[in-house]
């Protein structure tokens, strides 16, 4: 049996086992609070961060005032990712401590030695972005083209159910949140979770959904996401 990797919202883990190595290089320990930007909006991406704790919200806003959440980067992961070129959409690319948080820090150019001389490293950052383009993929050619219901369990399952999902803090993914990932109106998210309730799949108190039904949940999304 082949594995197949699905994809994946929250990205955790992925840098644990650099965990130590990425101590006894130079870097600078920082804290941030919920709703604190990990860098400034409209600055290119100058600082690279390992996650020690918390979880931290990655999205794209646009001109129009339309934001649009890409990804969640929790613990044991680093973000964003290592590359030498910045790219002009990196000044619409914002992200925000979704809970308190605390990484170490390190400069482009601390990075860049240390991926040079760690083969280990460099093939992981490679993964990491080969597992970044697969969501943006998975986004683009897949879930654009579902109906908002299917869209819906499929995220759900992704980010509350999956491996990933389970192994990571996201009571503070909101309603809200949902939205504005499927980017569909709160119309039709309402439509939808009053359905999965309905058929006591989910249950929501205050903006915060928990699947209680797992495998009911599972025969509505889509085999690209199974």
């Amino acid at each position: 049996m082949i594995f197949l990797l699905t994809p994946s919202y929250i990205f955790t883990q992925d840098f644990e086992p650099f965990h130590a190595y990425f101590l006894s290089k130079p870097h600078v320990r920082r804290t941030f609070q919920t709703d604190d930007f990990l860098w400034q909006p409209n600055e290119p991406f100058g600082r690279i961060h390992f996650i020690l704790s918390g979880i931290a919200q990655n999205y794209v806003e646009h001109e129009n005032g339309h934001r649009k959440i890409v990804s969640f980067h929790a613990t044991g992961t680093v973000f964003p990712g290592y590359h030498e070129i910045d790219y002009k959409i990196e000044s619409s690319l914002i992200t925000v401590a979704l809970s308190n948080m605390e990484v170490l820090e390190f400069t482009k150019a601390e990075f860049r030695t240390m991926f040079y001389e760690n083969t280990e490293l460099q093939a992981q950052v490679i993964d990491w972005f080969s597992k970044y383009v697969n969501l943006l993929l998975y986004e683009t050619a897949h879930q654009e083209y579902n109906s908002s219901f299917l869209k819906l369990c499929n995220l759900l399952y992704l980010l509350l159910v999956s491996e990933a999902g389970k192994q990571t803090c996201v009571g503070c993914i909101t309603q809200d949140a949902i939205a504005d990932i499927l980017g569909t109106s709160r119309v039709n998210l309402t439509r939808g979770l009053a359905r999965l309730r309905s058929e006591n799949i989910i249950h929501t108190e205050r903006r915060k959904i928990t699947v209680i039904n797992p495998t009911a949940l599972m025969e509505y999304c889509s085999l690209e996401t199974l």
